[in-house]
């Protein structure tokens, strides 16, 4: 079978289920595993490298409104490439190409490739995905053992904090504009012993003001810029800590959120044992370094 990867997650997942070999095409983002990186790239994003996160809202907004989109395919490489199998998303318009437009280029290239769409919106639910790409690869087994290991791995977590004082956590995805955490995030946090603050569980992240943070009055604020890497949040979260909104707070942890947060694969878990270790230290094993910093 080969397989083409549209969403770092799914290529993840691939490797997780031992698909590598089978692995022929995959974004321009995947970088998880490192050999992921070996891989063609089919993908690109049409965001300046270099832009500001409130120059970044500004694009996909407009992206969003009916502009050009945010991801753009190579259909020239994957006419070559032949996929038997595209795994893609219509969850988020600016995480991936979304698979409207990649039914659209099959169709376009005489290609009769299978899409396979992944749309969680919960742990469970990207739990769910691991079964579904084992399904349509048979690797059933394999996906059914490394989900069961997920999950004891999530009630170890909600056991060790069990009975302890819960803070009230506000995840901040995005800081100019302000964003929420959503989807499967408040869901981590619960998980990890924390109280989830302007979130609602399974929904999208919703742009909220600061007003709104500060009446909040959170005690944990958890930096986990979409698409960012630990020392691009804690340079850009060092400068969140002179909000007056957040005087408050008595921690503000910045995050891997491209790894551990960001992306609904298994490292998901990952991300709720960093949030326990950080909102209850002692509770559990510490974070593998370059995870978690705390900035306050």
């Amino acid at each position: 079978m080969r397989i083409l990867s549209l969403l770092p997650s799914a290529t993840e997942i691939v490797f997780a289920l031992g698909l590598e070999g089978d692995l022929v095409g995959v974004t321009h983002e995947c970088d998880w595993p490192p050999a992921a990186r070996t891989k063609r790239a089919v993908s690109f994003s049409a965001l300046p490298p270099a832009a500001e996160p409130a120059e970044v809202d500004r694009l996909v907004s407009a992206s969003i409104d009916g502009g050009e989109p945010i991801y753009r395919l190579d259909t020239d490489a994957v006419r070559e490439l032949r996929p038997d199998l595209v795994l893609t998303q219509d969850l988020c318009a600016v995480c991936a190409v979304p698979s409207g437009h990649v039914n659209e280029a099959l169709e376009l290239l005489g290609c009769r490739a299978e899409v396979l769409s992944m749309d969680p919106s919960s742990l469970g639910e990207v739990l769910d995905c691991l079964l579904r790409v084992g399904a349509v690869t048979g690797t059933e087994a394999t996906a059914a053992a490394l989900v069961d290991g997920l999950r004891q791995r999530l009630r170890a977590v909600t056991g060790a904090v069990a009975g302890r004082q819960r803070p009230g956590t506000f995840a901040l995805e995005w800081s100019d504009p302000p964003f929420n955490g959503g989807h499967w995030v408040p869901e981590m946090i619960e998980a990890a012993g924390g109280s989830a603050l302007l979130a609602g569980r399974g929904t999208p992240s919703v742009r909220v003001s600061w007003a709104e943070i500060e009446a909040a009055s959170p005690e944990v604020v958890v930096f986990m810029p979409c698409g960012y890497g630990l020392e691009a949040a804690a340079t850009e979260g060092a400068s969140l800590l002179a909000r007056p909104e957040l005087r408050g707070a008595k921690a503000v942890f910045a995050v891997d959120a491209s790894s551990y947060f960001s992306r609904p694969g298994p490292r998901l878990v990952d991300g709720v044992e960093i949030l326990a270790s950080a909102l209850h230290p002692g509770a559990g094993p510490e974070s593998p370094p370059g995870t978690v910093r705390r900035l306050r």
